[in-house]
């Protein structure tokens, strides 16, 4: 009796949510900058249910090496129930990787201060990514200063959740700094510099180690266990096995609905 009253419950979330009417809105200048490049550039979407408020609010970075890509709102972030931004930054080697952290920071500052104007709650932001857009979530959570700079807690934030981020200075930065792409350094531009016990959720996430790209499964790895070990409570460490780079993706936003749905203390699915 008991499992049938559970799958009931469930079953109605999904008809709620399912039957919810959604909007989208394009092109949302979210900077004070006033270069060309800028202005260009720096917008984001927002995608949102019709008619709710107090929806989690997911900041979705794309990826693209901080070299290309454009801002999205992925199809498996969509009818459930979340208000979903999906922003671009300034790409490398236009700009240094301060300007592209900088942009990033600036567009989840204006999530908290827009998130009840679409139905959101800014006190359930979780600020995510692939890749690129995952190593710009990792820096966000860690050096608290980044965000600071718009007169935000880095701790306010509910949860990040980078998919396959980079734990060490990304490679490209790497690149503007006159090193191989394959020669890992760890400097002010990587995660794993500023590791602390008193963050948010952070949950890991990764494709195969056999199969993703330059090891980065072993750096969120070599992350998660100095998060452990600094005394962080809530790092969460995900392999998805035979899944790449890029074929680990569609896997993780189960993983994302999954810690969201924790927080919420509503039914997780299997």
């Amino acid at each position: 009796m008991k499992k049938l009253t559970i799958c009931i419950v469930q079953l109605m979330m999904v008809l709620t949510v399912t039957a919810q009417t959604y909007k989208s809105v394009s092109n949302i200048s979210f900077t004070s900058k006033s270069d060309a490049y800028a202005k260009e550039r720096l917008k984001l979407d927002v995608y949102y249910p019709e008619g709710l408020t107090d929806c989690p609010v997911i900041v979705w970075f794309h990826g693209g090496g901080l070299e290309g890509g454009q801002k999205e709102i992925p199809q498996r972030l969509k009818e459930k129930g979340y208000v979903v931004v999906g922003a671009n930054y300034r790409l490398l080697p236009n700009v240094t990787v301060d300007k592209t952290l900088d942009d990033a920071a600036e567009a989840v500052a204006w999530a908290f201060r827009h998130a009840k104007d679409y139905g959101g709650d800014p006190r359930k932001i979780v600020v995510t990514g692939h890749s690129a857009g995952g190593y710009l979530s990792m820096m966000l959570c860690l050096n608290k200063a980044w965000l600071k700079g718009y007169g935000i807690d880095a701790d306010s934030v509910w949860q990040y959740i980078p998919f396959s981020g980079q734990a060490i200075t990304h490679y490209n930065v790497r690149k503007m700094q006159g090193i191989n792409p394959l020669q890992p350094t760890i400097d002010e531009y990587a995660p794993l510099y500023w590791v602390r016990p008193d963050c948010p959720p952070l949950v890991l996430i990764c494709g195969d180690r056999e199969l993703e790209l330059y090891g980065r499964y072993d750096e969120n790895q070599y992350l998660a266990r100095m998060m452990k070990l600094v005394g962080h409570k809530q790092t969460y460490l995900y392999e998805i096995d035979g899944h790449g780079h890029g074929g680990m993706v569609d896997p993780s936003f189960h993983i994302l609905d999954t810690h969201i749905k924790q927080m919420l203390g509503e039914p997780v699915n299997p």
